[in-house]
């Protein structure tokens, strides 16, 4: 099946959002709201409210969102979905979700001239294509530039699951916070301010899996902040800032005592 640009008409389920309003991209709903008038993502959409990124994809943005339709979530193994949607496994999903999402507005065309796209999980995205067809990792985008206020929706047939996030993965947990806080702050001064809120909580919640060696006030610290949902966006930025460099002091003071 070879990858199809945007047909509205032919993609949403519901009539009172028409081709027209959907080509001015100021216009268009949100991507949201454009997910929930398509009728082919109660899943994603269910594990965005159960996590609580709804309000972030009903920010700001830009995003670009992959959407794994309902379909897409089926081909998981039995039972997938309704273990990821357990309390208990709220971070994990949150991390998998943020992996669907790259901060800025991507078309198709953008996306097939590079090789990889970092997400707001804080890991790539592998990309490649041939002819007409656009492959996220082991995905296929089947209907792509579907234009929302806040961003742009390709649709994909598989969801895309991230390796594990953990410290490791830069080398150590202060590298991890450099990292985050490198990656946050232009998106920060350039008014993305809910990519750099999802950045900061991927590193934060990095933090404060199983192993860590950070003290339990940084650890209650990080975990306040981490759970804490009040205020805006930039309120949440700042608030998980603070958290990071509260971790990022105690490793620093720890690293020159050791020497």
């Amino acid at each position: 099946m070879r990858l199809t640009h945007f047909a509205f008409s032919a993609f949403l389920a519901a009539p009172t959002l028409t081709t027209a309003s959907a080509q001015h991209a100021g216009r268009a709903p949100s991507i949201p709201q454009v997910a929930k008038s398509a009728g082919q993502f109660g899943t994603l959409l269910a594990a965005v409210e159960a996590t609580g990124l709804t309000e972030t994809l009903l920010g700001r943005g830009p995003f670009t969102l992959f959407a794994p339709t309902d379909e897409a979530f089926n081909r998981l193994p039995a039972g997938t979905v309704k273990d990821l949607l357990k309390p208990e496994n709220r971070e994990k999903l949150r991390t998998i979700l943020k992996y669907h999402v790259i901060a800025g507005r991507v078309t198709a065309a953008q996306a097939s001239t590079v090789r990889s796209a970092e997400t707001v999980a804080g890991q790539n995205l592998r990309i490649s294509s041939n002819g007409d067809e656009l492959r996220i990792n082991d995905a296929t985008v089947r209907i792509a530039d579907i234009p929302a206020s806040n961003g742009i929706i390709h649709v994909i047939d598989r969801v895309l699951i991230p390796s594990e996030t953990r410290a490791a993965a830069t080398g150590s947990p202060i590298e991890l916070v450099d990292l985050a806080i490198e990656r946050g702050v232009p998106l920060f001064n350039s008014g993305n301010i809910e990519a750099t809120a999802a950045i900061y909580e991927v590193a934060v919640t990095a933090l404060l899996a199983p192993g860590s060696t950070l003290s339990d006030d940084v650890r209650a610290t990080l975990r306040k902040e981490l759970g804490d949902a009040r205020g805006s966006a930039r309120d949440r930025a700042w608030r998980l800032r603070d958290g990071l460099d509260e971790a990022r002091k105690e490793l620093q003071a720890r690293m020159s005592a050791s020497r």
